[in-house]
C-alpha cells in the first residue's frame, strides 16, 4: 500500500512540472494564451460551438475577418488541438472545422467572458469615456 502512496505522489509532482506557467516569457502557454484570447480566436471558438462550419460559412459568421486571419487562426488552433480540419475527398474540394474535447471545454470558458462582457458593456463604455474625459483634460 505504501508503494501505491508513495507512486501517487510522484505522479502528484511529475504533473506538477508539467504544468504551465503564463507569467514566464518562455512558457509555451503564453502562446496558447494569444491563439486562445486573440479577437479572431475568440470568435472562431464562439461560432464552432454552434457546430462543424464549412471555412466559407466561418467567414461569413465571423464579421470582419479576413480570409489570411481566419486561416491563420484556424491553422494555430488546430496546432494547438483545439480545432478538427477535417478534408473531405471530393471535387472541389470540402473542407470542414470542429471543435475537439479540448476546444469545447476552452469554448465554454470563452463565452463566459464573452457574456460577462456583453453583460456589463455599458458600465466598460462608461469606464472608458470617464478616462478619455479626465486624460484629455489633463493632456
Amino acid at each position: 500500500m505504501n508503494n501505491v502512496k508513495k507512486a501517487l505522489e510522484e505522479l502528484t509532482l511529475t504533473e506538477k512540472f508539467r504544468q504551465g506557467n503564463v507569467r514566464l516569457n518562455a512558457c509555451p502557454s503564453r502562446n496558447v494564451l494569444k491563439d486562445v484570447t486573440s479577437r479572431w480566436g475568440v470568435l472562431v471558438f464562439l461560432t464552432l460551438q454552434q457546430g462543424t462550419h464549412r471555412y466559407s460559412e466561418l467567414r461569413h459568421k465571423i464579421n470582419g475577418v479576413s480570409e489570411k486571419m481566419l486561416t491563420q487562426t484556424l491553422h494555430a488552433l488546430e496546432e494547438d488541438g483545439f480545432v478538427l480540419r477535417t478534408a473531405h475527398p471530393v471535387i472541389p474540394p470540402h473542407v470542414e472545422y470542429s471543435l475537439t474535447e479540448s476546444g469545447k471545454e476552452v469554448a465554454v470558458r470563452v463565452e463566459e467572458l464573452v457574456n460577462w462582457i456583453e453583460v456589463n458593456i455599458n458600465s466598460i463604455l462608461t469606464a472608458k469615456d470617464e478616462y478619455a474625459a479626465a486624460h484629455n483634460e489633463a493632456g
